[in-house]
């Protein structure tokens, strides 16, 4: 069977956040299953060409944009020891100037934007549709690429390939003016009856990915219902993604267990397991140092990676560590995004020297010393698709602190200490501290939960035990892609 996976982002090569680690992990274990699967994304100017050994295969490709006729080169590599082959598409006008998004925040902001990730669709069809080796099913991921069915439509109608598109984040859906949009392509409105969707005078790009391709996939099971039966998830879409709910499935993402295994990971001061778990403060002890923090073993350490927007619950972070200050603890917070939410981070950091740290911007060594440095890891996001970052630190060891929605509802489970006679510990339940409301009182409940739970090392080094022995790997939901493949 022969999958092409279509996306902006793949890891290693151009990473931002999620949607990356998917697309650069996800085919890899589809190979091991026996799929030919390939991966296509922009060749934007941040990849290193030397790097990743990028090679020139075929160039002057004549890609169709209305009347005008743009050229695209071709290059290849090969990634992993699966020797996963992929495709990068050149060309200096649309696509391979700058770095990946135009905003910090990933969302997309622009019409310059919009055409970058059009003319990368368009540019999958032309490319492919006269190549040696012809793709069965195109596997797309996002708005980015979600016009590839619309355009498939209208310039190959007798094209058998089949599409599967997968939503990672309904929140950002490509949305700009239709006017913009149909003359990018010379296009009156009427070629495919999608185009008649409107919101405002806006065409989404997203929707018009739900409504043409043959089946749809989101990246967990509670966030497939969250998306149908809520509107605040649905964004706007619900009634799109209810006329497809026959051809909707919720499938978990996973994690690549080779790159996120502290046992072998470059980036730690001290590799460890669940078999010695006790190393672990080893790598704290070493992060706070690094960060000024003062040094303390009786103190717990949250840490937070993320993208900072309206989604991930900074505003509770921002407010909630406050209410926790006559407490004994440390923090680090690690991202980038909105302003606003950069500001609040900061001043935290700065009205708490020695016990909080920030750092604005996306360091990925870092971002694996905090996996391994934290003794819990916060993820209180107003929703959540899936959330990989919880699921590398259970990895890691670190105790997620989530709120109840989306893929955290399906990965993390709120613990639970059943007890014997006499007071002893038979079981222990669960693998996280879960809140349901987005308040900060209820956030500042749960840390403080947390901080007393951290005081029990015994019962705190079984949890993490527990946790790092947990399988989160792309084995399950990679047959359940295999196996829709194979319906498709």
């Amino acid at each position: 069977m022969k999958v092409l996976f279509a996306a902006s982002e793949f890891s290693p090569l151009a990473k931002v956040g999620g949607l990356a680690d998917v697309v650069g992990s996800l085919p890899l274990t589809l190979k091991k299953l026996g799929v030919d699967v390939r991966v296509v994304l922009p060749k934007y100017e941040v990849i290193d060409e030397k790097k990743y050994n990028l090679k020139l295969v075929q160039e002057g490709i004549e890609v169709k944009i209305g009347k005008i006729k743009e050229k695209i080169n071709l290059f290849e590599t090969e990634i992993g020891q699966e020797k996963l082959k992929v495709y990068l598409v050149e060309n200096q006008k649309y696509l391979s100037q700058d770095g990946i998004y135009f905003e910090r925040t990933a969302f997309c902001g622009s019409f310059a934007e919009i055409q970058r990730f059009l003319f990368f669709s368009s540019a999958v069809l032309f490319l492919f549709s006269n190549f040696p080796w012809q793709p069965q099913i195109i596997h797309l991921h996002d708005w980015h690429t979600a016009f590839v069915p619309v355009l498939s439509k209208i310039y190959f109608p007798k094209i058998k390939t089949k599409f599967l598109y997968t939503i990672h984040n309904l929140a950002n859906q490509g949305r700009c003016n239709a006017k913009e949009i149909l003359g990018f392509f010379g296009l009156k409105g009427d070629e495919v009856p999608s185009l008649k969707e409107r919101q405002g005078e806006d065409l989404n790009l997203m929707q018009q990915g739900i409504l043409n391709v043959d089946f749809l996939t989101t990246v967990s099971p509670t966030y497939a219902e969250e998306i149908l039966f809520k509107s605040y998830f649905s964004r706007g879409l619900k009634k799109s993604l209810v006329y497809r709910r026959k051809d909707l499935k919720g499938i978990l993402n996973g994690l690549d267990t080779e790159v996120f295994n502290p046992a072998t990971d470059p980036c730690l001061y001290l590799n460890y397991s669940f078999k010695n778990p006790e190393l672990k403060k080893e790598n704290k002890i070493y992060l706070e140092k690094k960060l000024g923090l003062n040094v303390s073993e009786e103190a717990p350490l949250f840490g937070l990676i993320s993208r900072l927007t309206f989604q991930k619950g900074v505003e509770l972070v921002a407010k909630g560590f406050p209410k926790i200050q006559d407490f004994d603890f440390r923090a680090v917070f690690l991202g980038s995004g909105g302003p606003r939410y950069e500001k609040a981070l900061s001043d935290l950091s700065e009205k708490f020297k020695g016990k909080i740290a920030t750092k604005i911007g996306f360091d990925p060594k870092l971002a694996q010393e905090i996996y391994a440095g934290a003794d819990f890891f916060l993820v209180p996001s107003k929703f959540e698709p899936c959330g990989l970052t919880q699921m590398i630190a259970l990895r890691y060891g670190a105790i997620p602190i989530v709120r109840k929605v989306g893929g955290l509802s399906d990965t993390v489970k709120n613990i639970k200490i059943k007890k014997q006679f006499l007071g002893l510990i038979s079981k222990l339940e669960g693998n996280g501290f879960v809140f349901r409301e987005y308040e900060t009182e209820k956030f500042a409940k749960v840390l403080k939960k947390a901080i007393s739970f951290y005081q029990n090392k015994k019962l705190m080094s079984k949890l993490q035990k527990k946790v790092m022995r947990e399988d989160y790997s792309w084995e399950k939901s990679a047959r359940e892609y295999l196996r829709l493949y194979e319906k498709l």
